[in-house]
């Protein structure tokens, strides 16, 4: 079958609700450009439901005043083959007037975490995140959604979301895909020209120098964060957002001791032109742990 392109929410509810009752149903949310790690989500979901429908949809709510909402890609032809190639049951591509109807002012605002990390940079980003990941929820009724954790704010605070609001949801966190060379994937990473490229791998060796400082005994947290930083610092064309060791069951920061199993997660703007902010993070284990 062909998929099926869903363009305001009226069209994903009548073809929902016209599904057989036993149908297991599952939720890749996307804002487009796809690239590798989205297949990742796509593929899993088609091995685990009987329907599966990815949303695309550039979400105003999440950006910015001063960020790229304008020129965020958006390239839906090149998406919608990638997912007819994955046998992706249906898009969800609705418009944003159809999304936020009426007089539209209802946010779910997620709480003081939402403050920390990429949140502290970017206000009001995570209440954009959240509020639009429940209305979808709501509109497409998922028995199962599918999220990377390259943002593992963001995966952590939606779980959080459907436990503390009783969405009947599962939610399956996917592990990060790396180009060869290590960066991570993301749709932004389009933006970057040859020497913003290059620049760009501070993330990931800053992540292999937390990696090898934690298997010195007795490390301190402190000190892992100096070798990620020191990195980042290396490349001129990086500027540090933040590098963070955090609980990854609370999300909090950890104190200064002696270092146990740990999330790094850290950010930086690369001096393209204009400037590109990137995440990345990873599990840290030290060998006595």
């Amino acid at each position: 079958m062909p998929t099926q392109i869903l363009e305001s929410k009226a069209a994903a509810k009548k073809l929902l609700c016209s599904l057989p009752s036993r149908t297991r149903v599952a939720l890749v949310p996307t804002m487009g450009s796809l690239h590798a790690g989205h297949l990742s989500l796509i593929k899993r979901a088609r091995q685990d439901a009987d329907f599966v429908v990815v949303s695309i949809f550039v979400n105003p709510l999440q950006f910015g005043k001063n960020e790229d909402f304008s020129r965020y890609p958006r390239p839906f032809e090149k998406d919608f083959a990638l997912c007819q190639n994955e046998s992706v049951d249906a898009i969800f591509h609705p418009d944003a007037r159809d999304i936020f109807s009426g007089s539209f002012g209802s946010t779910i605002e997620g709480g003081p975490l939402t403050k920390l990390y990429c949140g502290k940079s970017r206000p009001g980003h995570f209440a954009g995140v959240l509020t639009i990941v429940s209305m979808l929820f709501h509109i497409i009724k998922p028995h199962v959604a599918y999220f990377g954790e390259k943002d593992f704010q963001q995966l952590f605070l939606i779980k959080r979301m459907v436990r503390d609001l009783c969405f009947d949801i599962d939610i399956v966190p996917m592990p990060i895909v790396r180009e060869a060379d290590g960066l991570a994937m993301s749709s932004r990473n389009i933006y970057l020209d040859g020497p913003g490229r290059r620049s760009a791998l501070a993330l990931s060796q800053a992540i292999k120098a937390a990696r090898e400082a934690v298997q010195t005994p007795e490390i301190t947290r402190k000190e892992v964060i100096h070798r990620a930083t020191a990195v980042l610092e290396k490349y001129p064309e990086v500027r540090k957002d933040y590098v963070s060791l955090v609980d990854e069951r609370t999300l909090l920061p950890l104190g200064d001791e002696v270092l146990k199993t740990a999330r790094l997660l850290l950010a930086a703007y690369v001096c393209n032109e204009p400037a590109v902010r990137l995440i990345d993070n990873a599990l840290l284990t030290p060998t006595s742990s």
